[in-house]
This record gives structure tokens, sequence and C-alpha cells, in this order.
């Protein structure tokens, strides 16, 4: 009969619940703050877009320096992962597919190696006991001995 773990649970599983229902809240507490700045800055932009053109004016050339000092942030970020790209590369090229290789040649000769010695030591040894095992059992047979 197959036996079935009906064990209690343990206190190890309830603290992996709580941390579920923790990140659970994290996450949902997140959501909520990103909706609030979203309908902040929206609000924000609606007041602005209400103001007289001067102060609209302002406001869109604060906005269009911000959006530049952006997105020359974004082009700093852009060029740091194509250098580690590139670096990646060079690691993959010069370094692990010369590892494989030699890893891959040493697989191959402990292929050999087992061949051989299989079959210039196991096999005789193996021929050599069946040989003694034979020649035991036919000494037991005509031995006069009784038990």
């Amino acid at each position: 009969m197959d036996m079935i773990d009906s064990s209690p649970v343990t206190a190890q599983t309830a603290p992996s619940g709580q941390a579920g229902l923790k990140k659970q809240r994290l996450l949902i507490i997140g959501f909520v703050v990103i909706v609030l700045l979203v309908i902040a800055g929206i609000v924000s932009a609606i007041i602005g877009l209400l103001q007289d053109s001067a102060t609209t004016a302002k406001i869109r050339d604060i906005f269009l320096i911000f959006m530049a000092f952006e997105s020359l942030i974004i082009g700093a970020a852009l060029v740091i992962l194509v250098i580690q790209v590139a670096s990646l590369i060079n690691l993959l090229q010069n370094e692990v597919k010369p590892i494989l290789k030699s890893t891959s040649e040493t697989v191959n000769t402990l292929r050999g190696t087992t061949a051989f010695l299989s079959e210039n030591m196991v096999a005789p040894i193996i021929k050599l006991n069946s040989y003694l095992a034979g020649f035991k059992k036919l000494t037991d047979l005509v031995s006069f001995k009784k038990k």
C-alpha cells in the first residue's frame, strides 16, 4: 500500500504565506501611489494650461528642458548598455568558447580512457574471476568432504 503523507502543516509554510501577503500588499500600495502621481500630473497640467499664455509658455519651456535632459540620460544609458554588450560578446568569444572547447576535449579523452581500461583491464579481470569461480565450484564438487 502507498503511504500518504498526512503530517500537519508545519510552521515553515506559514511565514512564506505571510511573505506573499506582504509582497502583494506592497504591490498594491505601489500601484496606488503610481496612479495618484499620474492623476496629480494630469491635474497640474490642466491647471497649468488654464493659466495665461505667458505662464503656459514658461511651463512648456521648463517641460521641454526636462525632456531634453531625460533624453541625454537615456542616451548615456544606451551607450553604457552597448559597451556592456560588447564586453559580454568579447567575454563569450575569448574566454567561454575556449573553456567549452577544452572541456569537450577532456570529455573525449576521458571517454577514450574508459574504453581502454574496459578493454584491457576490466574485461580480463572479469574473465579471470569467472574462471576462478568455475574452478572453485569444480573443486567443491570433486572434493569428498561432507558438510
